[in-house]
């Protein structure tokens, strides 16, 4: 369907229309119709349905579409005056007389013309006025009785008069009239085409808009109301548009706008169920206010912006880079420890890691928080321990300009603020000071930060997780650690189980390590059997951050490439090995330590462990029974 539809009401005139249309160049853009009076109507109703931005048509058909409702605009082709005196040159010929009495039957559009052409000439013209197709039939019969010599009038007019014996005359437009509507159909269609463009664009900004907006006339009745305006107001567009604003927000204050012209920014109100930031615009139109154009913010994304624009230069390297996939180990302890975690990560509560040093505390809350809905947001780890009491207060919560000697200059946001929207990692909170503890108190509760110096809080929002590798209740007993404090932190307890009560990880872990090490150093190095079974059987008590160090330093300082438990025991140093390594390798304890270690590396097949064990499965099974191994806990 082309942009411009012509619709002609007989043949003829569709044969001169298209021949109007081929010269001038512009059949693509043009698509002919044919429909007569109603006819033509229900046409224009189906081009319009199909998108055309122009209309052309002419006499009483094109008064009917106009009448019809149709949105679309409708260029008319003219009766001109060469029209008329020709229709007058030929009712003269068909009556035989200079001076007939001449009937003209034409709609409203049509009489103009035909009214002012009348006075410039003398003839004896009389004008007969429809307005619609159900009054041609008692018209004609008017004219016969006025006993007119002759009828100029449509199609459809002349058809009906020449049935009952009268003369009649084809009123027709020439091809210069078709010529001119043409035309100004095209400068119409151009300019709708870039008001349709200008529209699009002005939709698409509205909808996807993340502010309301609101539209309002003088009467303060709603005409625009887009998604973003839904959304914040818990209202359809539909149950909005045509209402009075009041309806929707009673609060707001437009009268200075409406009458006065003046515009109003930041105004704060109050809805059911949230604050809300407006600005409202009025809408010149000239002189005079046609109405105003309202834009409503959450007051809370608004602080959220706010905050992410304020500590942008701050957060580069703030992110969680562990997952619960980076934990290593297989034993049930670490099993049921990661199980817990990933239940806390779906609680926006705060978490209490406990756990020797080297259990991978940091670990844990970089998994937590990366398997949370804070996941995209900041993650920000503080060592308590690390930094001095004196300034504690002004890292956590950061200070203004000038709250101290040595402050930069335009102050400095603390981590609380940096962490807005994430997740806030305080390690070992056991070391911190009294004051520190107060402070950290009364953001836990409050939710709001005040800057050294400053006078004004901040509100943040942040999931806290602490870690510590004391015992919290023995300090609270000490008086050394805040009883509330405890109670405050200690929501969501997770305790990690040393290494030495994870039978089978220390292997796991120390051949996991072994080969990263080795593709970092490119060496080849492996662990025969009684490496491993020394591996296994040793305590460390530095957990997995001691046993990351050995096998660093193992690779490192290794002569060849297989190593035996000598080179496994001379790594750690004679006065921690000897114990271990003086033990045979053969008795109960090693032994032991060698099954577990094996079954973790055959992923606990029984028939593979005890080929590899040189015994047949039976043996195995006593030895299962006899050491109190059970399967089913190593596998968790």
């Amino acid at each position: 369907m082309g942009k411009i539809a012509f619709i002609a009401p007989y043949d003829s005139s569709l044969t001169t229309g298209r021949q109007v249309i081929e010269k001038l160049g512009l059949s693509e853009k043009i698509d002919s119709h044919l429909g007569l009076l109603n006819q033509g109507v229900e046409v224009a109703r189906k081009v319009e349905a199909s998108g055309a931005d122009v209309i052309i048509s002419r006499g009483g058909t094109a008064e009917l579409i106009a009448k019809a409702g149709i949105q679309v605009p409708i260029i008319e082709i003219p009766i001109t005056i060469q029209d008329l005196s020709e229709a007058l040159l030929n009712a003269k010929k068909v009556t035989g007389s200079n001076n007939p009495r001449i009937a003209i039957l034409a709609f409203k559009n049509m009489i103009h013309s035909i009214e002012v052409f009348a006075k410039v000439v003398d003839i004896d013209l009389t004008i007969y006025q429809i307005a619609a197709e159900e009054e041609i039939a008692p018209t004609v019969e008017r004219v016969l009785q006025d006993n007119m010599d002759v009828l100029i009038a449509g199609i459809s007019t002349t058809a009906l008069a020449a049935s009952k014996g009268m003369k009649t005359v084809l009123l027709v437009s020439g091809e210069d009239s078709y010529r001119s509507a043409i035309l100004q159909a095209e400068k119409v269609m151009y300019a709708r085409t870039l008001e349709k463009e200008r529209m699009e664009k002005f939709r698409v900004l509205v909808d996807y808009s993340i502010q309301g907006i609101i539209s309002i006339g003088n009467d303060r009745r709603i005409s625009v109301f887009n998604s973003a305006a839904e959304r914040l107001l818990g209202l359809k567009a539909d149950q909005a548009l045509g209402k009075n604003i009041d309806a929707i927000l009673p609060s707001l204050h437009l009268s200075d706008c409406l009458h006065d012209g003046k515009e109003t920014l930041g105004e704060l109100i109050t809805t059911s169920n949230r604050r809300l930031m407006a600005n409202i615009i009025p809408i010149d139109v000239g002189e005079s206010v046609k109405g105003a154009m309202i834009t409503i913010e959450d007051v809370g994304q608004i602080v959220e912006m706010e905050a992410a624009i304020r500590s942008e230069s701050y957060r580069k390297g703030l992110s969680a880079q562990y997952r619960f996939e980076d934990i290593l180990g297989n034993s049930s302890g670490i099993s049921e420890v990661k199980r817990v975690a990933r239940e806390y990560a779906q609680i926006d509560a705060t978490v209490l890691i406990s756990g020797a040093s080297g259990t991978g505390k940091e670990l844990y809350a970089q998994s937590i928080h990366n398997a949370g809905r804070r996941r995209q947001r900041p993650f920000v780890a503080v060592n308590c321990g690390a930094i001095p009491s004196s300034l504690l207060e002004s890292e956590l919560f950061g200070y203004v300009e000038g709250a101290f000697t040595g402050a930069q200059k335009k102050g400095k946001p603390g981590l609380f603020e940096l962490a807005h929207g994430g997740t806030i990692f305080l390690d070992e909170i056991g070391e911190m000071d009294k004051l520190g503890q107060t402070s950290l108190l009364r953001v836990i509760q409050e939710r709001r930060v005040m800057r050294l110096g400053g006078d004004k809080y901040l509100p943040v929002d942040v999931r806290i997780i602490a870690a510590t590798n004391r015992d919290l209740r023995q300090l609270v007993s000490e008086g050394t650690l805040r009883e509330d404090l405890f109670y405050r932190i200690n929501v969501l307890p997770l305790e990690l189980p040393p290494l030495k009560e994870c039978p089978g990880d220390a292997l796991f872990i120390a051949e996991h390590f072994l080969s990263v090490y080795n593709n970092m150093f490119g060496r080849h190095l492996a662990l025969n059997e009684q490496a491993k079974a020394f591996i296994g059987c040793y305590e460390w008590p530095g957990n997995v951050r001691e046993l990351r160090n050995y096998i660093e330093r193992l690779v490192v300082t290794a002569k060849g490439n297989l190593l035996t438990a000598e080179d496994a025991a001379r790594i750690l140093g004679p006065s921690q090995s000897k114990a271990v390594y003086e033990q045979p390798l053969n008795d109960k304890k090693g032994e032991r330590a060698r099954i577990i270690n094996i079954l973790a590396e055959t992923k606990y097949n029984q028939k593979e462990a005890a080929k590899r064990l040189g015994i047949n499965r039976s043996t195995l099974y006593r030895k299962l029974k006899a050491m109190n191994i059970e399967i089913n806990k190593l596998c968790g």
